[in-house]
């Protein structure tokens, strides 16, 4: 019905006339010269000039606006241009007459209008038009000169954000992020009791700076955008206001600040590994949407450096030639590889490792310096370039076959060496790569489910090795679809079991896999092993039992006990009152 916002549409919709659930439906934008009803209540709105671009205030806003107030046959009755001056005032406060304020939230910057409001009216606002009859029909020709969105950051009144030039459509940042602002901050009379220096001032949102207030208000802000904040006390100093710093004056207990605030520029930070042990920190975007990938070969230059600057090696610089690897293959740190898979061509980062993704407890030898235990690395990296390892989607058939036969062969190599986790992720992108049964013919189709089994038994084997019982279940139950007569996923599968004390569901295995197979010597060994845990679970069982059965006996032996004194004293009682004279 309107042309402006969703969030503005819904301050008008009449609750008596709309049903639950129904939507309002935006109607075709307004001609010059055109007019239509704009709400429920009958105001109508011709549009008489256009505006600029797309965006419309919103209630709460601060506006700016030339009104003239007239009835029909056009006499004049009230004029801010007769006055010369445009007035502001907060929509939603009804300051011209009631209903404009609801015509003024659908106009652009630089819009002009002609409302028409219906009779009767309930009120005019700071418009004086006492004069006039309640019942007249009241035209308001309304130029919109500009408004400041006006936000209420925490939604309770304490920092209230005005928005004096509007930044680029980067951002907001991010508690991690690295900000650079500029700000000065002033008493209500004005006096300025802090100022950055003229380049700004850069710290890390989370950290704070100054008074809590700020960072609220950057994580609202884009950058380049500059506003102008009210700070109640609870955001800025309740108690103990602040000492004079840097020449400039004390902020007394309880005082309100107002603060003109630029977001200048900021650095995101991304949490590479979700526990913070990486963090990157882009200093120059990169090129276009891809990043690299996990098998990925990437060209990249760096430097790396302990905390306190210490350099500990460089490659592409000063006559180095830049390193060229591929990723997930322990080529570097993996730290730096989980950060380099991220990037894009181009990009610049620092890049910081903890030691749980870095060197660990050990002590390093470097090319320039040795790496002390437990130290956290800083990178500089930047990616030259960079080719992505092929998707499964863009493979042939045959590549993909070809491609799933060499990861299974990289994980089996992972596997000797210990390397578990990585083995189980060359088994997964094994299967990834020949998961559908469709695309490939019969010959091929044998190969494919093959492989997937041979995958799946792996990864079960890695599983086991790291503990993670439950997956080497779903591993081998997965190998047990499609075989059901495979003996080493029944035994894995029971190993598993045994681990998570199902042993009722490892005998079932056992005894399936020895039905299939009689003589296999891993699975007679793990059911002697089964027997054991059988029977230790029996004594524990039996003494539980014991024990319980005794408690109970004992409580029953109480409870009888305690009747039998409770009885004999209510026989005492009784003979006590035969003998009463």
């Amino acid at each position: 019905m309107v042309e402006f916002s969703r969030a503005n549409a819904e301050a008008f919709i009449d609750e008596d006339d709309e049903e639950a659930g129904e939507e309002i439906e935006s109607a075709p934008p307004l001609n010059i010269g055109d007019e239509r009803e704009i709400h429920s209540s009958g105001l109508k709105k011709k549009l008489l000039k256009l505006g600029l671009g797309w965006e419309t205030p919103e209630f709460g806003d601060e506006v700016t606006v030339h009104y003239v107030g007239s009835l029909r046959d056009g006499t004049k009755c009230v004029s801010t241009r007769d006055k010369g001056e445009p007035v502001t005032f907060k929509l939603g406060e009804e300051k011209v007459a009631t209903g404009v304020d609801c015509g003024i939230v659908t106009m652009r910057k630089g819009e002009m209008a002609l409302f028409t409001l219906p009779p009767p009216r309930t009120g005019f606002g700071s418009a004086d038009l006492d004069a006039v009859s309640l019942n007249s029909v009241v035209q308001f020709e309304v130029e919109l000169v500009s408004w400041i969105t006006v936000v209420d950051v925490c939604k309770d009144g304490g920092i209230i954000k005005k928005i004096m030039e509007k930044g680029e459509l980067i951002g907001p940042p991010d508690d991690l992020d690295e900000v650079l602002v500029k700000y000065v901050v002033r008493l209500l009379d004005g006096v300025i009791v802090a100022k950055t220096p003229e380049h700004g001032v850069e710290f890390y949102v989370k950290n704070g700076h100054f008074c809590q207030a700020l960072p609220k208000a950057i994580k609202t802000m884009r950058r380049g955008e500059k506003v102008n904040l009210i700070v109640q006390p609870q955001y800025a100093f309740v108690d103990g206001g602040k000492d004079p710093e840097n020449g400039f004056p004390s902020i007394p207990p309880s005082s309100i600040l107002s603060i003109d605030l630029e977001l200048v520029s900021f650095k995101p930070v991304i949490n590479v590994t979700g526990d913070l042990g990486v963090l990157k920190k882009i200093l120059k975007e990169g090129e276009g949407t891809l990043t690299a990938n996990e098998g990925a070969t990437v060209t990249i230059r760096y430097t790396a450096k302990l905390e306190d600057g210490t350099l500990l090696e460089k490659r592409g610089f000063d006559g180095v030639d830049a390193l060229k690897y591929t990723t997930d293959e322990e080529h570097v740190v993996a730290g730096l590889d989980k950060a380099v898979t991220i990037m894009k061509k181009g990009e610049h980062a620092i890049v910081t490792v903890k030691p749980d993704y870095g060197f660990g407890s050990t002590e390093v030898k470097r090319d320039l310096a040795m790496v002390p235990p437990c130290s956290t690395i800083v990178f500089e990296v930047e990616m030259l370039e960079f080719t992505k390892e092929k998707d499964p989607w863009e493979m042939n058939k045959h590549e993909r076959i070809q491609v799933a036969q060499r990861k299974k062969e990289e994980g089996n190599l992972l596997f000797k060496n210990g390397k578990y986790q990585r083995a189980m992720k060359k088994y997964e992108k094994a299967v990834d790569y020949i998961n559908e049964d469709g695309t490939f013919e019969d010959d091929d189709r044998r190969l494919v489910k093959s492989l997937r089994v041979s995958c799946w038994l792996n990864g079960a084997a890695c599983c086991l090795k790291q503990n993670d019982f439950q997956e080497a279940i779903k591993h081998c139950s997965k190998v047990l679809e499609i075989e059901s007569c495979n003996v080493k996923a029944l035994y894995r599968r029971a190993q598993a079991f045994m681990d998570t004390a199902d042993l009722h569901l490892a005998e079932l295995d056992i005894k399936k896999a020895l039905e299939i197979d009689p003589q296999n010597r891993e699975v007679k060994l793990i059911q002697k092993t089964l027997k054991q845990l059988q029977a230790e679970s029996n004594k524990k069982d039996a003494k539980v039992y014991t024990t319980m059965f005794a408690r109970m006996s004992n409580e029953n032996s109480s409870a009888a006990k305690r009747l039998k004194v409770e009885a004999e004293s209510k026989i005492e009682e009784n003979v006590g009152e035969i003998n009463m004279p």
